[in-house]
């Protein structure tokens, strides 16, 4: 949207953010751990710490695990596509991970689908798209309304067979 997030003035709360990644986003996810910590908010770094070869999966199950155990409020999932990441950080059903490209997808994420987690892709995305796509993210609140009853099946999914 091409709004500046420079000022920590526009947070109505300081949040506790996790991070993790595979070694492709490394320097991604810590210029956008970096960034969220000038803006105030707490973050936690899952690793890893060196662009050693790592599994996108074991990072997005630690991120998914440190959401639902209630660590953080927010989480950052980055791999080279933000693909993968996605997928592992969502086989944990108190998760809703959403990955992004730009920042609307990233604020209707919040406000339609109540995500708790954002995911990038390194090779797709550049530091200040990235930026914009976390800051649209942190500052968007979930509508609720007609969304409610969606989120709440992705929470509790009930899979009805089909009469035959």
């Amino acid at each position: 949207m091409g709004r500046a997030y420079e000022s920590s003035a526009i947070w109505e709360r300081l949040m506790r953010i996790a991070f993790a990644s595979d070694h492709a986003a490394i320097e991604l996810k810590s210029t956008l751990a970096a960034w969220a910590r000038d803006q105030g908010h707490d973050v936690t770094d899952l690793g890893p710490e060196t662009d050693a070869r790592v599994d996108y999966p074991d990072y997005g199950y630690l991120l998914a695990t440190h959401i639902a155990a209630g660590e953080a409020d927010f989480g950052v999932a980055l791999c080279g596509s933000g693909i993968g990441i996605s997928i592992a950080v969502n086989r944990n059903p108190a998760c809703r991970c959403a990955r992004v490209t730009d920042s609307l997808s990233a604020r209707l994420a919040r406000q339609h689908n109540d995500a708790n987690v954002i995911a990038l892709g390194a090779r797709l995305t550049g530091p200040d798209m990235a930026k914009e796509c976390l800051a649209e993210f942190l500052s968007a609140a979930f509508e609720g309304g007609r969304h409610a009853g969606r989120v709440d099946k992705l929470t509790h999914p009930v899979i009805e067979k089909e009469s035959a």
